[in-house]
């Protein structure tokens, strides 16, 4: 690489160097004598600002910078699937196995995609074929759950294969396929590139209609999300954020998981490496793992590659997604990404927003959530793919009028809002049944209607009824007492205590209660609310009349 500038000023993960001539916004460059991954986050004339991924101790001024005059980009092939990256696409379980560390030195660089492994390919299009972009040439069994397809790169629009590999073991490396454009010839490897803040293209979005069901019965019966659906689950905390994400990164109905830990703590991480590494997919019985991808950018991990540890998985997300798989992006939490976007901010002197916050924070969260959906790929044969992203927030003291949680909420169509008060009476998950919603009831209905029961929409809200009137009715229980009541409004306090306790309440660590089937949650409403139908038509027939 050519050294383009100079070092002239160090402000923690803030770089300004000069000399710049040529790099444009968002340029990966490297920094100081030990090549530092950095990206440009603004220019003025010659000189840049650089945010800096790792610990920028010993840069100085007058020490070199390296361009690369290109973007920060993700490597999208056959090995993603149950590794583990950290923010900026480094794979952590290879840099141990090379330096001998637990810890990330600085200015490593190790593809993130394993050179030396050869993978089974098998090639589904013949020469003289004419493709398009999303085109699948051929696919790699990568791990026993998924089947990794060969795609043609977004950026080749069309052209013909002149040349095309036989059946059989090639690295990431080598060349599989060539294809004439009318640009010239280009040559397709088993992997590709793609700039983790420009979204895949596809051909078109659809309105979600079907569930994504997560085995969490105060989510799939009350407040669902779906595939290709946005979800935001604020919470103080303690009140259960981090073991709600686990549950749905173990249990949701998706082909692909991306779990982003987006600067929690690290043991939070290193339990969820502990159990995924034992934990059965429930629908094969194989290592969850298996169907996973991981990145890992924890609170001890420098607070720059925060910010591009969501883009990165996002677009690992995307990547999945055109081949034609429900992928499940699970991010833990995007307040520290938040964080992370307040500090550069500060560091470049711009003017702050909402405490302290950049300006522009509700665009990029929009941007973020706005990657989701079900959609129609690219390619010739019409695949559909959907991202679904549920996005934790930690709000000081659980305080919702935070500026993250409502740029977040502006943009998301599920709202858990988890209860401190739920959390210290051990009532998990400690979803607020009064505060929280779906907008997404009325595009699955008639798919609940048909897959699970035909009369399950109106029992969940006939089960929402009584919850709501049972907040009612204790107000009244505190200011007069049972007394106050009607027989039937304290049968139906008696009911809301089931569907409390029975219903809500699911234990994350029982083997038989940790996961709830659709039709089992169907079956579970129907006991708990019949009782009350006949109680409330017996009323209604025979007591009430002589009353």
């Amino acid at each position: 690489m050519k050294t383009a500038g100079e070092v002239i000023r160090v402000a923690g993960p803030l770089v300004v160097a000069k000399g710049m001539e040529g790099s444009r916004m968002y340029d990966v460059v490297r920094v100081g004598e030990l090549r530092l991954i950095g990206e440009i986050v603004e220019l003025q004339g010659d000189r840049a600002s650089i945010q800096v991924y790792e610990d920028t101790t010993g840069v100085g001024p007058g020490d070199p910078v390296y361009p690369t005059f290109a973007p920060l980009t993700v490597e999208l092939g056959p090995g993603l699937i149950g590794n583990i990256y950290d923010g900026v696409q480094r794979p952590l379980p290879k840099i141990i196995e090379t330096t001998n560390s637990s810890y990330i030195q600085r200015g490593i660089d190790i593809p993130a995609l394993d050179r030396t492994r050869k993978w089974k390919f098998t090639p589904l299009k013949n020469k003289g074929d004419e493709v398009v972009a999303g085109d699948i040439l051929g696919e790699v069994q990568e791990t026993p759950l998924v089947v990794h397809k060969i795609l043609v790169p977004p950026d080749i629009e069309s052209g013909t294969l002149v040349e095309i590999v036989p059946k059989g073991e090639y690295s990431v490396d080598d060349i599989i396929a060539r294809i004439e454009t009318p640009d010239g010839e280009k040559e397709l490897k088993l992997h590709h590139r793609w700039p983790v803040r420009i979204p895949r293209p596809y051909k078109q979005q659809f309105n979600p209609l079907v569930p994504l069901y997560t085995g969490q019965r105060v989510i799939d019966t009350f407040f669902p999300i779906t595939k290709g659906g946005t979800a935001c689950v604020p919470g103080p905390f303690g009140s259960g954020k981090t073991v709600i994400q686990h549950q749905l990164a173990k249990w949701a109905d998706a082909d692909i998981v991306v779990f982003v830990g987006c600067g929690e703590r690290g043991n939070e991480m290193t339990d969820m490496l502990i159990e995924f590494a034992h934990l059965k997919d429930p629908r094969s019985g194989r290592p969850l793992m298996e169907r996973t991808v991981l990145i890992a950018n924890t609170s001890n991990m420098p607070v720059a590659a925060r910010e591009a540890s969501v883009y990165t998985g996002v677009t690992i997300a995307e990547y999945f997604r055109d081949m034609g798989y429900n992928v499940a992006l699970m991010a833990d939490s995007t307040s520290r990404w938040a964080e992370a976007m307040r500090e550069i901010s500060g560091r470049l002197e711009e003017m702050p927003g909402e405490e302290g916050y950049p300006a522009y924070l509700a665009t990029r969260v929009a941007e973020f959530y706005e990657r989701a959906g079900w959609v129609e790929t690219l390619g010739s044969d019409n695949r559909k793919g959907a991202i679904s992203i549920i996005g934790s927030v930690s709000p000081p003291g659980g305080d919702l009028s935070d500026p993250v949680v409502q740029a977040t909420l502006r943009v998301t169509k599920v709202f858990w809002s988890l209860e401190e008060a739920l959390a210290q009476a051990r009532h998990f998950p400690a979803i607020s049944w009064l505060r929280s919603y779906s907008l997404y009831w009325r595009n699955i209905e008639g798919w609940v209607k048909q897959n699970v029961g035909e009369d399950f929409p109106n029992l969940m809200r006939e089960a929402m009824r009584i919850l709501e009137k049972e907040a009612e009715l204790q107000e009244i229980v505190r200011l007069v007492g049972y007394e106050g009541l009607s027989y039937l409004d304290i049968f139906l306090l008696e009911v809301a205590r089931s569907l409390r306790e029975d219903f809500l309440y699911q234990n994350a660590f029982d083997p038989v209660d940790t996961y709830c089937s659709p039709k089992k949650q169907y079956h579970m409403l129907q006991i708990i609310l019949k009782p009350y139908y006949i109680f409330r038509t017996s009323w209604d027939r025979f007591i009430a009349p002589s009353l």
